[in-house]
């Protein structure tokens, strides 16, 4: 059975695994890496696909900014575990996940990917035309979906993170992991 719902602690290390499957070191180079890194996805907005108990699929969307004051969500990485794809299991997550973001009252998301793929669910390289993103891109790759119509309208400029902080640990936290003798944090 699968079933879709918010991620939860307990699902981080499955949900890295399926990354690393999915997408190997590479996914840690790629420009859109830069505007999450050091942020928390947005609130509701990191999504699992349970399937017997296992993660089956994941996706996260993060706050950005579309331009100077222009809010957005940045959707990624999504990514199915590969012994799985082809049931459509990517679609109706990506589906659920675009709906839950309009329900919350976001306006508008942004991702890099497959042009054709992405099409279907109404993202568009003419969208995005005047941002730009903090790294390489293929531009045909970069593009976005209005949620709300007109949300990006006008937007230009440089796509930066807006989104909260993951917070570091503790400076005396990383001195007793590094002490000889003291156990470490896994």
């Amino acid at each position: 059975m699968f079933a879709i719902r918010h991620e939860i602690p307990s699902d981080v290390a499955s949900r890295e695994a399926l990354l690393d499957r999915c997408f190997a070191g590479d996914r840690f180079r790629k420009t859109s890496e830069r505007l999450r890194e050091g942020r928390l996805p947005a609130e509701g907005l990191s999504l699992v696909v349970d399937h017997d108990g296992a993660v089956a699929a994941t996706v996260r969307l993060w706050h950005v900014a579309a331009g100077p004051g222009r809010p957005a969500l940045l959707l990624g990485p999504i990514a199915v575990d590969p012994a799985l794809q082809g049931l459509g299991i990517g679609s109706k997550l990506m589906r659920e996940t675009l709906e839950r973001a309009r329900d919350l009252g976001h306006g508008a998301v942004l991702l890099v990917g497959d042009a054709p793929y992405y099409a279907r669910f109404g993202f568009a390289a003419a969208t995005v035309a005047d941002l730009w993103l903090p790294g390489p891109w293929e531009p045909g790759r970069f593009q976005g979906l209005e949620l709300v119509p007109g949300a990006l309208a006008g937007a230009a400029g440089l796509v930066s993170p807006t989104g909260a902080r993951r917070p570091l640990p503790a400076f005396r936290d990383l001195l007793r992991q590094a002490e000889p003798g003291t156990a470490r944090a896994a």
